[in-house]
């Protein structure tokens, strides 16, 4: 029998219980000394991470880009025209090594996506821009993409969607800090 006393807070077993309750109560009984509440959220933001990675990535993958591909193509396309970013700016805004850039970079140009030229500010640099058939591509993915996203959160109501975008962004500021 579950001991709902180790979930502080408003706890409701009913609403609440998955494979990660389970695993708190488990560990509650087994070490009681510890508190393992935290795997209430950290646990399910984890496992949810697995799932939405599972269920969004799909539409990519039949476009033939792998995991970051697309991330990569949307960051230029969020920039705007002409589309182009060097690759130190695409580390930042994808938040990753500029050698994770250029490995996906090399793929995109083979596949015709994208563009690497001469930076018009400094002839040492390189920039990296979308072809017509990248932004094509772009565009119609990032439609089945947000799509996708506002299925998997319908059941959530305006006011569930606000509270949970607010705590998100503290929990990240915190983190990330």
């Amino acid at each position: 029998m579950e001991d709902e006393s180790i979930f502080h807070g408003s706890y409701d077993a009913s609403v609440n219980k998955d494979r990660v309750a389970d695993i708190v109560s488990q560990w509650h009984r087994e070490r009681p000394d510890l508190d393992p509440t935290p795997l209430l959220i950290i646990g399910r933001i984890q496992h949810l991470a697995e799932a939405l990675d599972a269920s969004l990535r799909p539409p990519f993958a039949a476009a033939g880009l792998g995991n970051g591909e697309f991330d990569m193509l949307a960051a230029l396309r969020r920039e705007g025209e002409p589309y182009m970013l060097t690759a130190g700016q695409l580390s930042e805004r994808m938040l990753v090594t500029t050698g994770a850039v250029t490995k996906r970079v090399d793929r995109l140009i083979a596949r015709g996506l994208v563009s690497r030229s001469v930076s018009e500010v400094d002839a040492r640099g390189r920039v990296v821009g979308l072809t017509p058939a990248g932004l094509t591509l772009t565009d119609q993915l990032i439609e089945e993409h947000l799509a996708n996203e506002a299925a998997i959160l319908r059941n959530l109501t305006d006011s569930d969607r606000k509270a949970l975008e607010r705590l998100l962004a503290v929990l990240t500021r915190h983190v990330l800090s």
